[in-house]
Protein backbone atom coordinates (compact mmCIF):
# COMPACT_ATOMS: atom_id res chain seq x y z
CA UNK A 1 0.00 0.00 0.00
CA UNK A 2 3.06 2.23 0.80
CA UNK A 3 4.61 1.84 -2.88
CA UNK A 4 1.06 2.53 -4.56
CA UNK A 5 0.96 5.53 -2.14
CA UNK A 6 3.94 7.21 -3.36
CA UNK A 7 3.47 6.27 -6.88
CA UNK A 8 0.26 8.26 -6.92
CA UNK A 9 2.16 10.99 -5.55
CA UNK A 10 4.33 10.98 -8.62
CA UNK A 11 1.56 11.73 -11.37
CA UNK A 12 1.99 14.80 -13.06
CA UNK A 13 -1.11 17.54 -13.03
CA UNK A 14 -2.09 17.66 -17.21
CA UNK A 15 -4.70 19.67 -18.94
CA UNK A 16 -8.39 18.64 -19.45
CA UNK A 17 -8.11 18.99 -22.83
CA UNK A 18 -4.71 17.40 -23.60
CA UNK A 19 -2.35 20.46 -23.99
CA UNK A 20 0.44 19.21 -21.79
CA UNK A 21 1.40 17.02 -24.52
CA UNK A 22 1.78 19.08 -27.04
CA UNK A 23 5.74 19.73 -27.99
CA UNK A 24 5.21 21.90 -31.34
CA UNK A 25 3.72 24.46 -31.83
CA UNK A 26 3.44 25.85 -28.35
CA UNK A 27 -0.45 27.20 -27.90
CA UNK A 28 -2.70 24.59 -29.62
CA UNK A 29 -4.37 21.66 -29.18
CA UNK A 30 -3.28 18.28 -29.34
CA UNK A 31 -5.04 17.53 -33.02
CA UNK A 32 -3.90 20.76 -35.09
CA UNK A 33 -0.03 20.16 -33.38
CA UNK A 34 2.76 18.90 -35.56
CA UNK A 35 4.05 16.67 -32.59
CA UNK A 36 2.96 15.37 -29.25
CA UNK A 37 4.85 13.87 -26.73
CA UNK A 38 3.72 9.83 -26.55
CA UNK A 39 5.48 8.70 -23.73
CA UNK A 40 3.09 6.30 -22.00
CA UNK A 41 3.61 7.43 -18.26
CA UNK A 42 0.12 8.46 -17.55
CA UNK A 43 -0.37 12.25 -16.28
CA UNK A 44 -2.96 12.40 -13.06
CA UNK A 45 -5.74 13.16 -15.32
CA UNK A 46 -5.50 10.15 -18.24
CA UNK A 47 -5.92 6.83 -18.82
CA UNK A 48 -3.63 4.26 -20.62
CA UNK A 49 -4.82 1.84 -23.12
CA UNK A 50 -3.43 -1.76 -23.92
CA UNK A 51 -4.32 -1.11 -27.75
CA UNK A 52 -5.47 -4.05 -29.77
CA UNK A 53 -6.89 -2.20 -33.45
CA UNK A 54 -6.68 0.65 -35.00
CA UNK A 55 -9.36 1.70 -36.97
CA UNK A 56 -7.98 4.29 -39.43
CA UNK A 57 -10.27 7.11 -41.10
CA UNK A 58 -11.29 5.94 -45.15
CA UNK A 59 -10.29 8.86 -46.63
CA UNK A 60 -6.40 8.20 -44.66
CA UNK A 61 -6.70 4.73 -45.07
CA UNK A 62 -7.35 5.11 -48.88
CA UNK A 63 -4.20 7.53 -49.09
CA UNK A 64 -1.86 5.53 -47.24
CA UNK A 65 -2.83 2.07 -49.14
CA UNK A 66 -2.41 4.46 -52.51
CA UNK A 67 0.91 5.62 -51.34
CA UNK A 68 2.07 2.31 -50.36
CA UNK A 69 0.42 0.92 -53.82
CA UNK A 70 -1.10 -1.28 -52.09
CA UNK A 71 1.55 -3.08 -50.66
CA UNK A 72 0.60 -4.24 -47.22
CA UNK A 73 4.62 -3.88 -45.77
CA UNK A 74 4.66 -0.78 -46.69
CA UNK A 75 1.16 -0.25 -45.28
CA UNK A 76 2.53 -0.26 -41.85
CA UNK A 77 6.13 1.16 -42.58
CA UNK A 78 4.26 4.21 -43.31
CA UNK A 79 1.96 4.38 -40.55
CA UNK A 80 4.93 3.68 -38.22
CA UNK A 81 6.30 6.58 -39.71
CA UNK A 82 3.46 9.01 -38.98
CA UNK A 83 3.54 7.84 -35.35
CA UNK A 84 7.43 7.97 -35.34
CA UNK A 85 7.60 11.35 -36.53
CA UNK A 86 3.83 12.69 -34.95
CA UNK A 87 3.51 11.02 -31.27
CA UNK A 88 -0.13 10.04 -33.12
CA UNK A 89 -1.93 8.64 -36.20
CA UNK A 90 -2.28 12.00 -37.99
CA UNK A 91 -2.08 11.16 -41.88
CA UNK A 92 0.06 14.64 -42.86
CA UNK A 93 -1.86 14.33 -46.00
CA UNK A 94 -5.43 14.08 -45.18
CA UNK A 95 -4.81 15.36 -41.36
CA UNK A 96 -7.10 12.76 -40.49
CA UNK A 97 -6.90 9.88 -37.72
CA UNK A 98 -9.20 6.88 -37.09
CA UNK A 99 -9.83 5.68 -33.73
CA UNK A 100 -9.09 2.51 -31.72
CA UNK A 101 -10.51 0.09 -29.26
CA UNK A 102 -8.45 -1.27 -26.21
CA UNK A 103 -8.34 -2.63 -23.05
CA UNK A 104 -7.67 0.12 -20.22
CA UNK A 105 -4.31 -0.35 -18.30
CA UNK A 106 -4.02 2.14 -15.62
CA UNK A 107 -6.69 5.08 -14.78
CA UNK A 108 -5.05 8.37 -13.37
CA UNK A 109 -5.94 9.08 -10.00
CA UNK A 110 -7.76 12.55 -10.52
CA UNK A 111 -9.12 11.35 -13.94
CA UNK A 112 -13.23 12.02 -13.20
CA UNK A 113 -14.85 9.47 -15.13
CA UNK A 114 -16.34 5.66 -15.57
CA UNK A 115 -13.33 3.95 -16.20
CA UNK A 116 -11.17 1.16 -14.69
CA UNK A 117 -8.20 -1.59 -15.37
CA UNK A 118 -9.76 -4.34 -17.47
CA UNK A 119 -12.55 -2.07 -19.36
CA UNK A 120 -12.33 -3.31 -22.65
CA UNK A 121 -13.22 0.68 -24.82
CA UNK A 122 -13.71 2.54 -27.85
CA UNK A 123 -12.06 5.61 -28.16
CA UNK A 124 -14.54 8.35 -29.90
CA UNK A 125 -11.89 10.91 -29.95
CA UNK A 126 -9.54 10.72 -33.12
CA UNK A 127 -6.36 9.09 -33.41
CA UNK A 128 -5.04 12.00 -34.59
CA UNK A 129 -4.90 13.74 -31.09
CA UNK A 130 -4.16 10.68 -29.58
CA UNK A 131 -0.90 10.10 -28.50
CA UNK A 132 0.75 6.53 -29.38
CA UNK A 133 2.87 4.18 -29.48
CA UNK A 134 2.78 0.89 -32.13
CA UNK A 135 5.62 -1.46 -30.87
CA UNK A 136 4.87 -3.76 -33.88
CA UNK A 137 1.79 -3.99 -36.54
CA UNK A 138 0.50 -7.75 -36.43
CA UNK A 139 -2.28 -7.43 -39.03
CA UNK A 140 -3.53 -4.96 -42.10
CA UNK A 141 -7.01 -5.52 -43.23
CA UNK A 142 -6.95 -3.07 -46.28
CA UNK A 143 -10.78 -3.99 -46.72
CA UNK A 144 -12.06 -2.84 -43.97
CA UNK A 145 -9.28 -0.21 -43.25
CA UNK A 146 -8.45 -1.60 -39.51
CA UNK A 147 -4.94 -2.75 -38.60
CA UNK A 148 -4.38 -4.83 -35.41
CA UNK A 149 -1.55 -3.48 -33.18
CA UNK A 150 0.82 -4.11 -30.08
CA UNK A 151 1.07 -0.54 -28.70
CA UNK A 152 -0.36 1.52 -25.98
CA UNK A 153 -2.42 5.32 -25.90
CA UNK A 154 -3.45 8.24 -23.85
CA UNK A 155 -7.30 9.13 -23.84
CA UNK A 156 -7.17 12.69 -22.49
CA UNK A 157 -9.66 13.79 -19.63
CA UNK A 158 -12.06 15.64 -22.74
CA UNK A 159 -11.94 12.52 -24.65
CA UNK A 160 -15.18 10.69 -25.21
CA UNK A 161 -15.33 6.53 -24.98
CA UNK A 162 -17.67 3.62 -25.42
CA UNK A 163 -17.27 0.84 -22.97
CA UNK A 164 -18.13 -2.05 -26.23
CA UNK A 165 -21.09 -3.76 -25.72
CA UNK A 166 -20.97 -7.28 -24.87
CA UNK A 167 -23.36 -8.12 -27.53
CA UNK A 168 -21.71 -7.83 -30.25
CA UNK A 169 -17.79 -8.42 -31.88
CA UNK A 170 -15.24 -6.05 -31.14
CA UNK A 171 -14.41 -5.09 -34.54
CA UNK A 172 -17.88 -4.92 -35.66
CA UNK A 173 -18.89 -2.28 -32.63
CA UNK A 174 -15.46 -0.33 -34.10
CA UNK A 175 -16.20 -0.25 -37.35
CA UNK A 176 -19.46 1.34 -36.54
CA UNK A 177 -18.41 3.35 -33.55
CA UNK A 178 -15.86 5.10 -36.10
CA UNK A 179 -18.71 6.45 -38.36
CA UNK A 180 -21.00 7.09 -35.20
CA UNK A 181 -21.08 10.69 -35.88
CA UNK A 182 -22.69 10.46 -39.48
CA UNK A 183 -25.68 8.53 -38.63
CA UNK A 184 -26.86 10.49 -35.13
CA UNK A 185 -26.04 13.83 -37.04
CA UNK A 186 -28.20 12.65 -39.74
CA UNK A 187 -31.33 11.32 -36.87
CA UNK A 188 -30.80 15.75 -36.09
CA UNK A 189 -31.06 17.02 -39.47
CA UNK A 190 -33.90 15.08 -40.90
CA UNK A 191 -37.38 16.11 -40.14
CA UNK A 192 -40.40 14.46 -41.71
CA UNK A 193 -41.12 15.16 -45.29
CA UNK A 194 -37.53 15.79 -46.16
CA UNK A 195 -35.71 14.90 -49.14
CA UNK A 196 -32.65 13.47 -48.80
CA UNK A 197 -29.58 13.03 -50.71
CA UNK A 198 -27.01 10.63 -49.31
CA UNK A 199 -23.59 10.95 -51.80
CA UNK A 200 -21.72 7.51 -50.82
CA UNK A 201 -24.69 5.71 -49.77
CA UNK A 202 -22.92 2.31 -50.40
CA UNK A 203 -20.59 2.74 -48.00
CA UNK A 204 -19.99 2.03 -43.97
CA UNK A 205 -21.36 5.93 -43.04
CA UNK A 206 -23.68 6.09 -46.34
CA UNK A 207 -25.64 3.20 -45.17
CA UNK A 208 -26.15 4.15 -41.66
CA UNK A 209 -27.02 7.34 -42.48
CA UNK A 210 -30.03 5.56 -45.19
CA UNK A 211 -31.26 3.78 -42.54
CA UNK A 212 -31.60 7.25 -40.38
CA UNK A 213 -32.75 9.07 -43.07
CA UNK A 214 -35.46 6.70 -44.21
CA UNK A 215 -36.09 6.65 -40.58
CA UNK A 216 -36.76 10.25 -39.79
CA UNK A 217 -37.91 11.94 -43.25
CA UNK A 218 -40.95 8.84 -43.07
CA UNK A 219 -43.45 7.79 -45.34
CA UNK A 220 -43.66 11.58 -46.61
CA UNK A 221 -39.60 12.11 -47.68
CA UNK A 222 -37.63 10.51 -50.27
CA UNK A 223 -34.28 9.33 -49.86
CA UNK A 224 -31.77 8.90 -52.53
CA UNK A 225 -28.45 6.64 -52.48
CA UNK A 226 -25.71 7.21 -54.68
CA UNK A 227 -23.05 5.00 -55.01
CA UNK A 228 -19.93 5.63 -56.06
CA UNK A 229 -19.79 2.27 -58.30
CA UNK A 230 -22.62 -0.60 -58.95
CA UNK A 231 -21.56 -2.32 -56.46
CA UNK A 232 -21.74 -0.37 -53.72
CA UNK A 233 -25.08 0.84 -55.46
CA UNK A 234 -26.24 -2.90 -55.06
CA UNK A 235 -25.35 -3.22 -51.86
CA UNK A 236 -27.53 -0.50 -50.39
CA UNK A 237 -30.57 -1.66 -52.53
CA UNK A 238 -30.68 -4.81 -51.55
CA UNK A 239 -30.92 -3.27 -47.73
CA UNK A 240 -34.17 -0.93 -49.24
CA UNK A 241 -33.20 1.79 -47.25
CA UNK A 242 -33.68 4.18 -49.41
CA UNK A 243 -36.19 4.85 -52.72
CA UNK A 244 -34.35 5.71 -55.14
CA UNK A 245 -30.62 4.04 -55.64
CA UNK A 246 -28.06 5.19 -58.82
CA UNK A 247 -24.40 5.04 -59.11
CA UNK A 248 -23.04 8.66 -60.01
CA UNK A 249 -19.66 9.63 -59.86
CA UNK A 250 -19.18 12.14 -56.82
CA UNK A 251 -16.08 14.17 -58.36
CA UNK A 252 -18.62 15.02 -61.57
CA UNK A 253 -20.45 17.71 -60.13
CA UNK A 254 -22.77 18.21 -63.19
CA UNK A 255 -23.30 14.16 -63.33
CA UNK A 256 -24.51 14.42 -59.25
CA UNK A 257 -26.80 17.41 -60.27
CA UNK A 258 -28.41 16.05 -63.22
CA UNK A 259 -29.03 12.59 -61.02
CA UNK A 260 -30.55 14.40 -58.31
CA UNK A 261 -32.62 16.91 -60.73
CA UNK A 262 -34.31 14.00 -62.26
CA UNK A 263 -35.22 11.95 -59.12
CA UNK A 264 -36.62 15.46 -57.30
CA UNK A 265 -38.81 16.65 -60.50
CA UNK A 266 -35.88 19.50 -60.39
CA UNK A 267 -36.87 20.43 -56.91
CA UNK A 268 -33.27 19.25 -55.86
CA UNK A 269 -33.05 18.13 -52.01
CA UNK A 270 -33.51 19.46 -48.34
CA UNK A 271 -31.11 17.46 -46.92
CA UNK A 272 -27.37 16.16 -48.42
CA UNK A 273 -25.44 13.97 -46.84
CA UNK A 274 -21.49 13.33 -48.15
CA UNK A 275 -19.94 10.28 -46.83
CA UNK A 276 -17.20 10.00 -49.61
CA UNK A 277 -13.69 9.08 -49.11
CA UNK A 278 -12.30 11.09 -52.04
CA UNK A 279 -11.28 14.51 -52.67
CA UNK A 280 -13.49 16.65 -55.38
CA UNK A 281 -16.81 16.23 -53.93
CA UNK A 282 -17.90 19.63 -52.46
CA UNK A 283 -19.16 20.95 -55.58
CA UNK A 284 -21.95 17.46 -56.25
CA UNK A 285 -23.05 18.35 -52.51
CA UNK A 286 -23.47 21.46 -52.91
CA UNK A 287 -25.32 21.43 -56.73
CA UNK A 288 -27.39 18.51 -55.49
CA UNK A 289 -28.98 21.21 -52.62
CA UNK A 290 -31.75 23.30 -53.12
CA UNK A 291 -31.86 26.82 -51.92
CA UNK A 292 -32.14 26.89 -48.15
CA UNK A 293 -30.78 22.89 -47.85
CA UNK A 294 -28.24 21.58 -46.08
CA UNK A 295 -25.30 20.05 -46.97
CA UNK A 296 -23.81 17.81 -44.17
CA UNK A 297 -19.97 16.68 -45.25
CA UNK A 298 -18.90 13.98 -43.01
CA UNK A 299 -15.71 12.89 -45.63
CA UNK A 300 -13.14 14.01 -43.85
CA UNK A 301 -11.21 14.71 -47.83
CA UNK A 302 -13.32 17.57 -47.64
CA UNK A 303 -12.06 20.89 -48.59
CA UNK A 304 -13.60 24.26 -46.27
CA UNK A 305 -11.70 26.59 -48.84
CA UNK A 306 -13.57 24.42 -52.02
CA UNK A 307 -16.98 24.11 -50.42
CA UNK A 308 -16.88 28.11 -48.97
CA UNK A 309 -15.76 30.00 -52.24
CA UNK A 310 -17.96 27.08 -54.24
CA UNK A 311 -21.05 27.96 -52.65
CA UNK A 312 -20.56 31.54 -53.06
CA UNK A 313 -19.37 31.05 -57.21
CA UNK A 314 -22.27 29.63 -58.31
CA UNK A 315 -24.65 31.95 -56.12
CA UNK A 316 -25.79 29.02 -53.81
CA UNK A 317 -27.13 29.66 -50.57
CA UNK A 318 -26.99 26.67 -48.33
CA UNK A 319 -26.43 25.71 -44.80
CA UNK A 320 -23.06 23.87 -44.75
CA UNK A 321 -21.85 21.87 -41.44
CA UNK A 322 -18.66 20.31 -41.33
CA UNK A 323 -18.70 16.57 -40.30
CA UNK A 324 -18.24 16.58 -36.51
CA UNK A 325 -17.30 13.07 -35.79
CA UNK A 326 -19.24 13.70 -32.23
CA UNK A 327 -22.88 14.21 -31.20
CA UNK A 328 -24.91 13.79 -28.29
CA UNK A 329 -26.16 10.08 -27.81
CA UNK A 330 -23.67 9.00 -31.17
CA UNK A 331 -22.05 5.74 -30.18
CA UNK A 332 -25.73 4.67 -28.36
CA UNK A 333 -27.58 5.70 -31.91
CA UNK A 334 -24.58 3.79 -33.99
CA UNK A 335 -24.94 0.42 -31.94
CA UNK A 336 -29.05 0.56 -32.00
CA UNK A 337 -29.15 0.23 -35.55
CA UNK A 338 -27.49 -2.84 -35.28
CA UNK A 339 -30.20 -3.80 -32.96
CA UNK A 340 -32.51 -2.48 -34.85
CA UNK A 341 -31.63 -3.52 -38.59
CA UNK A 342 -30.94 -7.15 -38.72
CA UNK A 343 -29.93 -7.05 -42.13
CA UNK A 344 -27.44 -3.67 -41.75
CA UNK A 345 -26.16 -6.11 -38.81
CA UNK A 346 -25.81 -9.16 -40.76
CA UNK A 347 -24.07 -6.97 -43.73
CA UNK A 348 -21.60 -5.56 -41.35
CA UNK A 349 -20.58 -9.14 -39.87
CA UNK A 350 -19.84 -10.27 -43.06
CA UNK A 351 -17.80 -6.93 -44.03
CA UNK A 352 -16.13 -6.14 -40.74
CA UNK A 353 -16.65 -8.73 -37.87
Amino acid sequence: MKKETAKKGTFKKGCKFGTHRVISPKGVLPQPADKIDNTMEIYDNEVLIDVKTLNVDSASFTQIEKQAKGNVEEIKKIMKGIVAKAGKHKNPVTGSGGMLIGTVKEVGPKYPHDLKPGDKIATLVSLSLTPLVIKEILAVRPDIDQVDIKGQAILFESGIYAKLPKDLSETLALSVLDVAGAPAQTAKLVKPGDTVVVIGGGGKSGLLCLFEAVKRAGVTGKVICIGGSDKSTERARKLGYGDVFVTGNATDALDIYNIVMKHTNGQLADIVINCVNIENTEMSSILAAKDGGTVYFFSMATSFTKAALGAEGIGKDVNMIIGNGYSKGHAEISIQILRESKAIKKLFEEMYA
